[in-house]
């Protein structure tokens, strides 16, 4: 029993043992399902998909510095990518994967090609021009795959076998924490480690013999992945894509996730990502008051409210602010046990 204890507190110590139980504690929402209404089910679904965005996003922002407002056309370069592989080529999903992760590379090399000429608010605006362009292509194919408004998605297939909504959900699941893991491997890096110091100073960063041009690249190559890839099982579980969502709300929403969160923290990201995201559509879309009218785009409201908040008073964002609470709640129970024993 001792021998247990001692092995259980060893791997509770290892940091992706809280990425398998997040993951455990959310496999529970199908089981409950019946106790829950289906919207918040595919609420919880969204939310998670633009978590693995979000979290790809948090690398090129909070490392590499680069701030980019394209985002939102990578979703929607995975939704096209996977409905033509398995609709329309009748192709398996591991085949997909491997297609949108070899087309998001040729993106993100495209783009980080951009950022080595321009930065700051310049890069912004031009990815943000070239992701209307790549909207207005996809506005195309919708007209070209019959949909009248919008591209429908028919089923999505693992091993040959269509998958209920729940089992996508549960592959969702282990796509979040498969995501956590790589991203905690890959700030923990040499790699991630260069990143960071290119985003600090270029010129130190090269006088370290860090080659800028490699790692801005990288960090876009890795952005894109993980948006191409949150695009894809967006649409498995949803089931339909019209080019006109991915406009530049969704890559400010993002935008605001990682801020609002913290943008070098994976909880962190998890925390703006459910503010931004997860209370809008578990919250403000189930209550009528809050859905239509003039309140419609409340939610819109409150993220402003958060970034200005959060920019000017807790620049590690709302997971800084959770660290900096806890070191003082610990400061004065240190000092007041200390107190106790001297009296």
């Amino acid at each position: 029993m001792e021998k247990f204890k001692l092995h259980f507190k060893r791997i509770s110590k290892h940091p992706f043992f809280g990425f398998v139980l997040f993951g455990l504690a959310l496999s529970l929402i199908p089981i409950f399902n019946n106790f829950l209404p289906v919207s918040f089910v595919d609420s919880a679904a969204k939310t998670l998909i633009y978590f693995i965005v979000a979290l790809g996003f948090a690398l090129l922002i909070g490392y590499g510095g680069l701030a980019s407002l394209g985002t939102s056309s990578f979703i929607a370069i995975g939704t096209f990518a996977i409905y033509t592989v398995m609709d329309l080529l009748n192709m398996p999903f591991a085949l997909a994967i491997l297609i949108g992760v070899i087309v998001a590379l040729m993106v993100g090399v495209i783009f980080g090609f951009v950022s080595l000429r321009i930065e700051g608010m310049y890069l912004a605006i031009v990815t943000l021009g070239l992701s209307e362009i790549m909207i207005e292509l996809f506005k195309n194919f919708d007209k070209f795959t019959g949909g009248v408004s919008g591209t429908t998605f028919s089923s999505f297939r693992l091993l040959g076998q269509s998958l209920s909504t729940n089992q996508t959900f549960f592959i969702i699941i282990i796509a979040v924490v498969i995501a956590m893991i790589l991203t905690y491997n890959l700030i923990n890096s040499p790699t991630g480690r260069a990143l960071l110091a290119a985003k600090n100073s270029d010129s130190a960063a090269r006088a370290m013999g860090i080659s800028v041009i490699k790692y801005r690249l990288i960090a876009f190559m890795v952005s894109t992945v993980y948006a191409v890839i949150g695009g894809m099982f967006y649409m498995a579980y949803i089931k339909f894509s019209m080019g006109s969502t991915w406009g530049l709300a969704v890559s400010l929403n993002i935008l605001a996730a990682v801020v609002v969160g913290g943008s070098k923290s994976i909880w962190g990201v998890f925390i703006g990502t459910f503010i931004i995201f997860g209370l809008d559509l578990m919250v403000f879309q189930q209550i009528p008051f809050l859905s239509q009218g003039a309140f419609a785009n409340f939610s819109f409201v409150i993220s402003g409210v958060l970034i200005i908040v959060v920019v000017m008073y807790y620049p590690s964002g709302l997971i800084g602010l959770f660290k900096k609470m806890t070191f003082k709640l610990k400061n004065k129970l240190a000092k007041k046990s200390k107190g106790e024993r001297k009296s």
